[in-house]
């Protein structure tokens, strides 16, 4: 097609956006910062690493435009692609905080976390949207989905949580692909060989019926340029992410027991009528409560037994000065996706809720509540219904309240003695600017279970097991985990149930040790890339990226 602009490659997409003559790149192939972690299990790597930076101007003003390269691992996020991400963001932020007005674009085509890379994937894609969100105080961040790929995975709450969303009619979005849906909750959720299917509830006409899409554009150049200087020019943002109550309320009003087609769904959108849901304050019950690790803890650490709140799901409640949110199991939830503890639709917005209320109450104090999320979650939702109204908007709301709580000034800890997995994680747990867990084999950390990653990877489960032995980032352990640098404290010599009057004195104890760090510290998620283990080994490639990125940003 003549002009089109989907056609592109993700470099030429770039420069495509620019002012003839105006664009330069940063950290491009001959820089050769190749990913450190694909020829290790067979795959070649790329030298630019799927991601181009191409600062430059469009009609005369200055921009960065990161575009994601989809011909490459499917646009994967991995360490090296999103630490380049982040580097970049982080330098737009620091112009725009010294009065250069510089306003960033990003082209998502891409899957979201690179499975190769699995966990840097997700500590990558958290770290891109604290970056988002600071940025957006200063500039509108317009994102741009032209289509072969979409927005899927973790980058889809990222794209929730970008200011506009631009899109041509080729372009898809949803947290969770209808296969890993298929895999998980089988072929009666989500049939991922209709076709039909998928681009009914996943395409551009349904997701600009529900605003998940902001403005949909002809495939050419010329009206993508034009689409973004508009959005630049006007400073367009839809505030996606602070829709808690609109979809509160459109929950209230969905019967779970019913199908919900395309059709239908548009129509119960329309007609929402908006009230506000406050999350109130965990209280104690005598009735007994479905156990999880989750559960366990909160309760221990709180003193509040058998805890329960107005969602089912969710409990949390302010104790001793500092703020405590965990996401629990309920077998009877009238969502039968999160029965067991997953991050869904009603999870996300309430979470988001109760964590901007907190920022709001606290907003005049000199000190800020502490936020202790108490992180047990096995995954997000995988359900139609879900990717259907848009969990990854549920989860970007609270991803997002999360990180604008560490940004005012709340030490934002995350205590992990259960499961931390995919977009559950990314939702409850990495927008903090600590994380403690537990040293128990029982706890997995990782962006995808064991098959699904296997199915979407099309290797055996035997040959998925054998790469981690070449990358902790792909495996499934909290040791393996600790490699990465990103923890503050491993806990040695406390499981996951043994909630026993020592060990909660020792997690308080460590909890508190890790808020007084985090108030002597910045209110971003640098932690992560200054200790011990992230310099020596963990980080390494991020912090070459970070510095890179800074060497060449100067023009």
């Amino acid at each position: 097609m003549k002009n089109s602009f989907v056609e592109l490659s993700g470099r030429d997409r770039a420069i495509a956006l620019l002012d003839e003559g105006t664009e330069r790149e940063l950290v491009g192939p001959f820089d050769d910062m190749i990913s450190p972690h694909l020829e290790p299990q067979g795959i070649v790597p790329e030298s630019d690493d799927g991601v181009i930076l191409m600062k430059g101007q469009l009609e005369h003003k200055n921009v960065l435009v990161i575009s994601i390269e989809s011909a490459f691992q499917g646009g994967g996020i991995g360490e090296v692609s999103g630490a380049k991400i982040v580097a970049a963001l982080e330098q737009v932020l620091k112009d725009n905080q010294n009065g250069k007005t510089i306003y960033p674009i990003i082209i998502l085509d891409t899957g979201g976390v690179r499975l190769q890379e699995a966990n840097y994937g997700l500590l990558s894609i958290s770290e891109i949207q604290n970056a988002v969100v600071a940025v957006k105080k200063y500039v509108p961040v317009i994102g741009l989905i032209p289509g072969r790929v979409g927005s899927f995975g973790g980058m889809s709450i990222t794209s929730a949580i970008l200011s506009y969303l631009i899109a041509t009619k080729k372009a898809r979005i949803g947290l969770n692909g209808p296969e890993v849906i298929e895999q998980e909750a089988g072929v009666r959720e989500f049939d991922s060989s209709d076709k039909d299917l998928i681009w009914d509830t996943l395409g551009t006409k349904q997701r600009s019926a529900t605003n998940i899409v902001d403005e949909v554009v002809e495939d050419s150049v010329e009206v993508m340029r034009d689409a973004v200087n508009q959005a630049i020019s006007k400073k367009k943002d839809a505030k996606r992410t602070e829709d808690a109550d609109f979809y509160l309320s459109l929950l209230d009003q969905l019967d779970m027991s019913k199908p919900l087609n395309t059709v239908d769904y548009r129509e119960l959108y329309k007609n929402v009528k908006t009230v506000t849901h406050p999350i109130t304050e965990a209280v104690a019950t005598t009735e007994e409560k479905p156990k999880s690790r989750g559960r366990l803890w909160f309760e221990k650490l709180t003193g509040i037994k058998n805890a329960e709140t107005n969602v089912s799901t969710v409990l949390q409640a302010t104790v001793d000065g500092k703020a405590y949110v965990a996401i629990v199991p309920d077998p009877k939830n009238r969502f039968p996706r999160v029965r067991e503890g997953e991050a869904g639709l009603q999870e996300g917005f309430a979470i988001a809720n109760a964590v901007n209320k907190i920022i709001k109450d606290d907003v005049d104090k000199e000190v800020k509540r502490p936020i202790i999320l108490v992180v047990d979650v096995p995954s997000q939702a995988y359900g139609y219904k879900e990717e259907l109204i848009g969990i990854h908007v549920a989860l970007a709301s609270s991803a997002a309240a999360y990180a604008k709580a560490r940004q005012s000034g709340h030490p934002v800890i995350s205590f992990i003695p259960g499961d931390a997995v995919s977009g559950g994680f990314l939702a409850h747990g990495l927008q903090s600017n600590r994380l403690i867990a537990l040293d128990d084999d029982s706890i997995t950390i990782q962006a995808m279970s064991k098959a699904s990653a296997a199915r979407i990877t099309q290797r055996t489960i035997a040959e998925l097991e054998e790469a981690t032995k070449h990358v902790p980032a792909m495996a499934y352990d909290i040791d393996n985990y600790e490699k990465l640098g990103a923890l503050y404290q491993l806990v040695k010599g406390v499981s996951s149930w043994d909630a026993n009057d020592q060990s909660v004195a020792k997690v308080k104890k460590i909890i508190d040790e890790a808020i007084d760090s985090a108030k002597n510290d910045a209110n971003d998620l640098r932690f992560r890339y200054n200790t011990k283990i992230a310099k020596e080994s963990g980080r390494v490639a991020t912090i070459k990226m970070r510095q890179a990125v800074a060497d060449q940003w100067s023009d």
